[in-house]
């Protein structure tokens, strides 16, 4: 229980420092999310989206999962995306995946860890396509590799689905980018995948609104 003390003595000490710089800040607070980004990231400790884009509570909306995974069955991802999207209104949808992930390190490897290499089976697929990419580099370049490849393939799997072809067509400013973060500097980097409409999709997923 000290631990869960300390939590909540850390909480007071938090709370009480913001309220010293901005009285009023949790008053506002309460009235009202409006963030501007919708964060995708991978649920490990060490990638805080608010602390590593130096953003307030209420300014980023932050799905997380293992991998930073989005899989066209997951309803808790869709469910956040359409939010986000939809009720929210986000102006950028940010893909952030991070060097040395866990789990994409598992994928990479064939040892059994349970209920989650069904979920990884994900990254593997992408390791299948993408196999030339990998050749002759060492296995830790390999894997930095593939937490690059999966946040592109993610921000790909962002936009086709329904939600954003459906935000788009309605000529919603929404946009999608992969960014990756280094645990070893601290540094957050743009891979140079950035989406805004459905013209930039290969035709196969593309959405015909005349159709329907």
């Amino acid at each position: 229980m000290r631990m869960l003390d300390e939590l909540f003595r850390n909480n007071r000490s938090w709370a009480d420092s913001v309220k010293a710089r901005d009285p009023d800040f949790f008053e506002k607070l309460a009235q009202q999310q409006t963030p501007q980004f919708l964060w995708i990231g991978c649920a490990d400790s060490r990638v805080p989206a608010n602390e590593i884009m130096g953003l307030l509570p209420g300014e980023v909306f932050v799905h997380r999962n293992v991998a930073n995974l989005v899989v066209h069955t997951d309803m808790n991802c869709l469910s956040v995306l359409q939010y986000a999207v939809e009720v929210l209104k986000v102006k950028h949808i940010l893909v952030t995946g991070h060097y040395g992930c866990g789990g994409v390190k598992a994928a990479m490897e064939t040892q059994k860890f349970g209920l989650i290499d069904n979920w990884l089976r994900h990254i593997r697929d992408i390791h299948r396509i993408h196999e030339s990419a990998f050749v002759g580099l060492t296995h830790e370049q390999k894997i930095d590799r593939m937490c690059e490849l999966n946040v592109v393939e993610q921000v790909a799997n962002v936009c086709h689905t329904t939600i954003l072809q459906d935000a788009w067509a309605r000529g919603q400013d929404v946009s999608v980018h992969g960014f990756i973060f280094s645990v070893r500097d601290g540094i957050l980097r743009d891979l140079g995948v950035h989406y805004s409409a459905a013209n930039q999709l290969p035709p196969i997923y593309r959405m015909d609104e005349t159709a329907s």
